[in-house]
């Protein structure tokens, strides 16, 4: 028996925010994977090293994790006013399956970092010293965001004193706004209401804030979870029953946003939505032993992604807080103190996160402008990913 040798694929392993994964320029795929399919799909699955049902990624460049587990796509925009595409898959741990349904907001500070110092972006726009301005078509949900990166000597800057938690070192600061978050083309509360009841046969009804916004989120009051709003990862990963009801929670959420049609769907669709539970502000330790006091943050908000809790926050999820915070009378919005606010500073797992939104009520129904945060990315590595011919 003779076996083939592996083909060698340019690509950039990158943090973005608190995430990282594997970038690629779209043209530097093999043929057959320049196109969505499962070629595409079964290429991106074996660079990550899924499914591993050791569930470590030893033989891939994934993390193990849902922040960690991650590929992107890149090319030149096809979009008009826009510099790059950019296409994001969530890669399953254990099954053999790419979430196409959602954006990462986390690595798309890395974005527009890649875009420039692989040639996506015209050269004429980015300064020789100061902040190029990235216009970003997030294909996945056919949004536009723009990225404020720092340049440098005409080459994008990485370092610098910026600190973000649940990041280890400081890196240059990247201004991200994300226009129109709301996801999709529906409304941005598909039911109409702010607030929702949620009934789960077996476990229990609960008051719900389902929003489209940056990523469908299904926020809950932690309390009526039985959670105070405070716990960290090994409060809810080590509890396999915990992990179970929370997906099936997920599970009829996505339901009554219309996102599925049948609950059996949403074992297919990982990434969307996600789920959230929100409390009043509160002291606590975060995982790195630091002490965040109460009179520091608006609130607490603790997530989940791919079935385990997030070590801090994904990004768009955070679009989805910022968002919600600016609307009176939803769940988030009340755990924050009620009334009208542009912007809110929210306790994680990892620490802290300043976020600002603006929203209006225009016709009957509420619009989202823009939601802006502030992240950071850095090369980790750049090459060749080797993978096994499939």
């Amino acid at each position: 028996m003779s076996f083939k040798p592996q083909i060698k694929v340019p690509a950039t392993y990158m943090r973005g925010g608190t995430s990282k994964g594997v970038f690629f320029n779209l043209t530097d795929l093999p043929p057959q994977a320049q196109v969505a399919g499962p070629e595409r799909d079964a290429l991106l699955l074996r660079v990550i090293g899924s499914p591993d049902p050791y569930g470590k990624h030893t033989d891939g460049m994934g993390g193990a994790t849902s922040s960690t587990s991650k590929t992107v796509i890149l090319s030149k925009s096809t979009q008009a006013d826009h510099d790059v595409d950019y296409l994001f898959g969530q890669v399953a741990i254990d099954k053999p399956f790419i979430d196409w349904s959602g954006n990462c907001g986390n690595l798309t500070a890395a974005v527009g970092s890649f875009a420039i110092s692989n040639g996506l972006v015209d050269a004429g726009s980015i300064p020789q010293n100061g902040i190029a301005v990235v216009r970003i078509w997030q294909a996945n949900i056919k949004k536009t965001i723009i990225a404020h990166v720092p340049i440098t000597d005409g080459e994008v800057q990485e370092t610098g004193d910026f600190e973000l938690d649940g990041v280890t070192f400081p890196a240059a600061e990247v201004v991200v706004e994300f226009m129109d978050p709301a996801d999709g083309e529906g409304a941005m509360f598909p039911s109409g209401s702010l607030v929702d009841m949620l009934e789960v046969p077996g476990i229990g009804k609960f008051a719900v804030t389902m929003i489209n916004a940056g990523i469908p989120t299904l926020f809950f009051n932690a309390d009526e979870l039985g959670y105070t709003g405070t716990e960290l990862q090994e409060a809810i990963n080590g509890d396999d029953a915990a992990l179970a009801r929370f997906e099936t929670i997920r599970a009829h959420g996505a339901l009554k946003m219309g996102l599925i049609s049948s609950l059996e769907e949403a074992a297919t669709r990982q990434h969307t939505p996600k789920i959230a539970f929100v409390s009043k502000a509160q002291s606590y330790l975060a995982s790195s032993g630091k002490q965040i006091n109460a009179h520091d943050i608006d609130i607490c908000v603790r997530a989940l992604s791919m079935g385990k809790l997030h070590h801090a926050m994904m990004g768009t999820a955070a679009v989805a807080i910022a968002t919600a915070a600016a609307i009176p009378g939803t769940l988030v919005n009340l755990a924050a103190g009620g009334g009208a606010r542009e912007s809110v500073t929210f306790g994680h797992p990892s620490g802290t996160l300043r976020v600002g939104a603006a929203a209006q009520y225009i016709d009957g129904q509420w619009q989202a402008e823009k939601a802006v945060m502030s992240r950071s990315a850095r090369v980790l590595m750049e090459g060749n990913v080797r993978v096994p011919q499939l």
